[in-house]
């Protein structure tokens, strides 16, 4: 089953594909960033909405897992944030996507093994888990993170064995 995690951001988002092979068993696809540019907030949206619909087209992704937003003392930057986290949401879910949400902390646990991770241990451990990445930007890692958050939660609820099961017949 591939899996697409994505980390909203309003300047730069976050986006990594995994293949889960079954059991813990993952393989690195792809990863990169979107970049809104500059100006208008609405412009600025749509270059993010366009750049992930071509991610999405281009690695078909079964699944798709996003980030939730943290609620920080900047109520302005939290809104344009939750804005950009729509758009996140609002792609996989336009071409029929099933969509998960995941806290900053459960992906830091799942993945490193401490909610409170630093962003340096994060990295680390995808790169640990996925040889084949090279994330470029803590916004690429932790895309990656919530990919593989994804994944590991998935097998633990049975969906991907059913998912690889529908795959296969």
């Amino acid at each position: 089953m591939r899996i697409i995690g994505i980390d909203p951001g309003l300047r730069t988002m976050g986006w990594g594909v995994v293949e889960a092979l079954g059991g813990s068993r993952l393989s690195f696809v792809a990863s990169g960033i979107c970049k809104s540019g500059e100006g208008a907030l609405a412009q600025r949206l749509l270059a993010l909405h366009d750049a992930l619909a071509q991610i999405v087209e281009r690695y078909a992704p079964a699944e798709a897992a996003v980030e939730e937003t943290f609620v920080n003392k900047d109520a302005r930057a939290t809104l344009k944030l939750g804005q950009a986290r729509g758009i996140a949401m609002l792609v996989p879910a336009k071409a029929g996507l099933k969509v998960s949400e995941y806290a900053p902390n459960t992906v830091k646990k799942t993945v490193v093994g401490v909610g409170h991770a630093e962003k340096r241990q994060v990295i680390h451990m995808v790169k640990l888990q996925l040889p084949a990445a090279t994330p470029q930007s803590h916004d690429e890692a932790d895309a990656l993170a919530i990919a593989i958050c994804h994944a590991h939660h998935a097998a633990r609820h049975g969906q991907l064995a059913n998912a690889l099961q529908r795959a296969a017949g």
